[in-house]
């Protein structure tokens, strides 16, 4: 054999055992692919149900919130409706007791008046008729003969 063949026999024997290497790393390879691609599906099976679970609570979640922001323009409309209604109220109150306290006080000032002259009259017909009970001395029914007025009848009021 010469130098020449020698050589090839040599590459090619080399070759074989490095075809032989990368046959069993290629092998190696192919069945941590296999496991991997098990473990896979083993993850994909326990986390499907996971996965469905959470699409419902997602969805349940969405719902509440569009629930809660219905709601929530609704207690804004209502909100809305009683802040209008307390500003007519007050509006109308105000209306109503400017136009009805002067002819309530009027009506207040014609009846204390009304009675003032029915005791006057009641009196002076007592006096008339002899039946005098000696209130005539007194003035409005005050024993010390003074007559009624702010400053003696409101108790805060100085001279009481």
């Amino acid at each position: 054999m010469t130098a020449g063949e020698l050589t090839i026999v040599l590459a090619a024997v080399l070759c074989a055992v490095g075809f032989a290497a990368l046959v069993v790393v290629l092998l190696r390879v192919h069945d941590t692919l296999r496991a991997i691609r098990d473990e896979v599906d083993a993850l994909r099976q326990e986390t499907r149900p996971l996965i469905a679970d959470l699409r419902v609570s997602t969805d349940e979640a969405r719902d509440a919130m569009h629930e809660a922001q219905r709601d929530l323009a609704r207690f804004d409309r209502v909100l809305g409706s009683a802040e209008a209604i307390s500003g007519a109220v007050s509006g109308s109150g105000r209306v109503a007791r400017t136009a009805l306290a002067t002819p309530v006080i009027k009506a207040a000032a014609l009846a204390s008046g009304t009675s003032r002259a029915a005791q006057r009259l009641t009196r002076r017909r007592r006096r008339d008729d002899g039946r005098d009970d000696g209130r005539d001395e007194r003035r409005d029914g005050r024993r010390d003969g003074r007559r009624r007025t702010a400053s003696n009848v409101i108790p805060w009021r100085k001279g009481a």
